[in-house]
Parts: structure tokens; C-alpha cells; sequence
């Protein structure tokens, strides 16, 4: 059985979740990865109850040691990794503590380094295998109160293109998805219970999903980098 490993995995209607329930559904084996357990196992318990195969797994993304150890639990076996970790983290430059902004340097950017030099530690030697990262809206451009964010994403985008063209000739996929926009789940509704009202301005998280879904699937000749999910009313 094939293996995928999805990292940053939280709530049911979040995009971790639902990344690991479809993959699951495709009939891969899933890792669920994340810092809270008891998120993970009820992820797994729930594909454990459709019929699917998956594990939780508890990791820090910024510490090297958990990333190894997350990519040495997958076994020879995997075949996609996604990274899904990241928090949008606001504030204003000139009133940011520095270990503020290179934390969340550490999340995004720096964890997302560690993932994806383990995943492809492991796929070059197979000359197969897909690794996929979470972009957002910040990937492509700066916004005021967000330079935090707004670089660590910009910076995760450009490792993920680095690896794209350093791996492709190993045969190994390397994708990212732009988020651009708030995402229908229990972020946005717990802590902006009145977004309920507004789902057709959020993205739909299954959409999201099938962004992913397709990226993997892709055939070697017809490859792509990147796709950006918004929706119909979002200004871009």
C-alpha cells in the first residue's frame, strides 16, 4: 500500500483533515501529523471507521529530529508528502519582537525546508514520488500588517520552485497550492462565528482539495508547479 504523510493536521473541517480523509479514500495509507494528538487520532479514527488506513503521529515541525523521525515511520513506501503547516501570524514591523517574526519563519519556511529535504531523501533513491506544500494568499504578494507571514510564505514558495527543477530530473513532483482566501472551516468560523453567513465569499474546502488530488495524479509528461484556488468573488 502506498503511504502519504500530510503534516499539520488539526479539526475535522480544516484542510489537513480533509486532505487526509480524501487521500485515505484513493487508498493510500495516511499519516496524520500534527502537534496535537488528540486531533490526529480522531482524524484517523475516522477513516479507520470509512474503511481507510491511517496513523497519527505527533511532530514539531521546526525540530529536525520529528521530521526524520515522522519520514522513517512512512517506510519505503511513500509516495506523497504534503505540507500543510503554517499560521497566519499579524503585527506591524516596527512593533514585532524578533523572535516573533523568526518563529514564524521557523513554521512555515524553515519547517517546510526540514519536510521537504526528508521527502525527497526518500523518493530520489525511488525516482518516484509527489511532494506538495500549502501556499496562501501571502505566497505572491506582500500585504501592510503581515510582513511576518507575508515572507515566510513568499520564502516557502521559492524553496518549493527551487525543488521543483533540482528534483524533476529524479522523477520526483514537486507542487504548491495558493490558498487565496479564507477557507470555509473552523478556523474562520470560531473566530468569526458570523462568517457562517458568508460561505460563498470563503473557499470551499473540498475544492481545495481537489487541487491537490489533481497535482498528484498528474502524469510525468504533463506536469505542474503551481495552481491557486480563490473564489468567484474574490479581487485578485
Amino acid at each position: 500500500m502506498k503511504t502519504a504523510i500530510v503534516i499539520g493536521v488539526g479539526p475535522d473541517r480544516g484542510l489537513g483533515a480533509r486532505l487526509c480523509k480524501r487521500f485515505a479514500a484513493d487508498g493510500l495509507k495516511v499519516i496524520v501529523a500534527g502537534r496535537t494528538l488528540s486531533a490526529l487520532q480522531a482524524v484517523a479514527d475516522d477513516i479507520a471507521k470509512a474503511g481507510g488506513t491511517a496513523v497519527p503521529f505527533v511532530a514539531d515541525t521546526t525540530k529536525e529530529s520529528d521530521i526524520a523521525a515522522l519520514f522513517d515511520a512512512a517506510g519505503e513506501n511513500l509516495d506523497l508528502a504534503i505540507y500543510n503547516a503554517g499560521n497566519n501570524t499579524p503585527g506591524k514591523i516596527i512593533e514585532m519582537e524578533a523572535d516573533y517574526f523568526e518563529q514564524a519563519w521557523r513554521v512555515v519556511c524553515f519547517g517546510g525546508f526540514l519536510f521537504g529535504r526528508e521527502a525527497v531523501r526518500r523518493m530520489v533513491p525511488k525516482k518516484t514520488g509527489t511532494l506538495l506544500f500549502t501556499g496562501a494568499s501571502a505566497s505572491l504578494r506582500g500585504r501592510s500588517g503581515y510582513g511576518a507571514f507575508n515572507s515566510s510564505k513568499a520564502g516557502l514558495r521559492t524553496l518549493a520552485q527551487a525543488m521543483a527543477k533540482e528534483y524533476a530530473g529524479d522523477g520526483i513532483h514537486v507542487g504548491h497550492v495558493v490558498v487565496d482566501g479564507a477557507i470555509a472551516g473552523d478556523k474562520i468560523f470560531t473566530r468569526f462565528p458570523d462568517a457562517a453567513g458568508r460561505e460563498d465569499s470563503l473557499i470551499d474546502i473540498e475544492g481545495i482539495v481537489d487541487a491537490f488530488a489533481f497535482l498528484y495524479r498528474q502524469p510525468e509528461r504533463a506536469w505542474s508547479f503551481e495552481l491557486d484556488v480563490r473564489t468567484s468573488k474574490e479581487k485578485w
